[in-house]
């Protein structure tokens, strides 16, 4: 399989889903009418003879390219070229407003984020952002500015470091998010001065390390981390593509990053003897609803994702009413790969109340599974 192949593969694979046609509850469970945006990438670790080279790609759909975009990559599965991402927005009010009936983008100012083409809306991604949390207590940790057992206080309530880290993970804790935000403004990575951040030790590690579409901007020293914290939409970023090349960092038995200096060889690991506890947490996430459909098959209706089992699916999700986002690791069998999808499809488009969104993810994640395990047989 070709980096091209690939890339229409996965553009097949969201068009037979017809994304437009998923019924809206803002429209009274009418057809959504246009395309959500989906921002899906997928990068595969082929095994056989010799040093295969991993073969990525990066699809991308909204009301604005229906038929979808193909990402070029600057370099090995180097940073996208081709396409000018803009900021997700929220209105005075606080509702992300990009993605309401009627929404006139014409007439919507989206921040310029990086990048040059056609101009893609990159969607909020949720919890999904947790990952860049962990990676940054993580940093802590491994330059003695923290430590796993160490005792902190939020909300009232203490409990070692390790034990926030795994409810931010494996259950999505807001709590243990905006404890670990607050960690960070504590311990230096974050600083502000007279309200305005001035440092942020993980925006520089992202440019250090070749990823521009990560963005954990605006979080506030008392753990504030969302829209009404003057962060949230419009301040925390993640495109699909660098998600997964931040999960490709945290995957010991990936190939060396080959957009990195050297391709990668000799380069130090993201993370040291923090990586295992990040991990762990991300091995037994819970909230298998968007790629992957496990913690739903008692629901009427339900549809197969990513099959867990048999494979391993190492990942982080997020989920509000607008948006939906996933990205991990998955094993099965000889099929190793990272996927990851931001989406504005949330719990709005659930067919179900017990549902996190529409079933027509799963169905995404398992015909992108289907596919790349009959490849990988072939």
């Amino acid at each position: 399989m070709t980096a091209d192949d690939l890339a229409q593969a996965l553009r097949a694979a969201v068009l037979a889903q017809r994304f437009e046609a998923t019924a809206d509850s803002l429209q009274n469970g009418a057809p959504l009418g246009w395309h959500p945006s989906i921002d899906l990438a997928v990068a595969v670790f082929p095994r056989g003879p010799g040093d295969l080279a991993p073969v990525c790609a990066n699809v991308l759909f909204s009301r604005e390219h229906p038929e979808g975009l193909v990402a070029r990559f600057d370099g090995p599965c180097g940073a996208v070229a081709n396409i000018a991402f803009q900021a997700d927005v929220r209105d005075a009010a606080g509702t992300s407003s990009a993605w309401q009936p009627g929404a006139d983008w014409q007439r919507m100012a989206f921040p310029a984020w990086f990048g040059t083409g056609p101009r893609f809306v990159s969607p909020y991604p949720a919890s999904l952002l947790k990952v860049m949390v962990a990676v940054g207590v993580g940093r802590l940790v491994d330059t003695g500015r923290s430590a796993w057992a160490l005792p902190l206080t939020w909300g009232g309530v203490t409990r070692p470091v390790a034990d926030w880290l795994h409810d931010m993970i494996i259950v999505s804790s807001n709590e243990a998010t905006s404890a670990l935000v607050m960690h960070l403004q504590a311990r230096g990575a974050i600083r502000r001065e007279a309200g305005v951040e001035v440092h942020n030790e993980l925006h520089a590690l992202f440019a250090a390390e070749g990823l521009p579409g990560l963005a954990l901007a605006n979080t506030q020293p008392d753990g504030g981390w969302g829209n009404g914290a003057g962060a949230g939409v419009g301040q925390i970023q993640m495109t699909a593509w660098d998600a997964l090349r931040l999960m490709w960092r945290l995957d010991a038995d990936a190939p060396p990053a080959p957009w990195l200096p050297s391709g990668g060889q000799g380069t130090p690991p993201l993370l040291g003897h923090s990586l295992g506890p990040v991990r762990r947490a991300l091995d037994e996430q819970r909230l298998n609803e968007i790629l992957s459909s496990s913690a739903l098959t008692a629901l009427p209706g339900w549809v197969p994702g990513i099959p867990t089992p048999p494979a391993r699916f190492a990942h982080k999700t997020g989920n509000t009413e607008n948006y939906s986002s996933d990205a991990g690791i998955v094993h099965d069998g000889d099929l190793h790969y990272l996927i990851a999808v931001t989406t504005s499809l949330g719990s709005r488009y659930v067919p179900h109340p017990d549902a996190a969104t529409t079933w027509k993810l799963p169905a995404l994640g398992s015909a992108v599974h289907a596919a790349l395990k009959a490849e990988s047989a072939a």
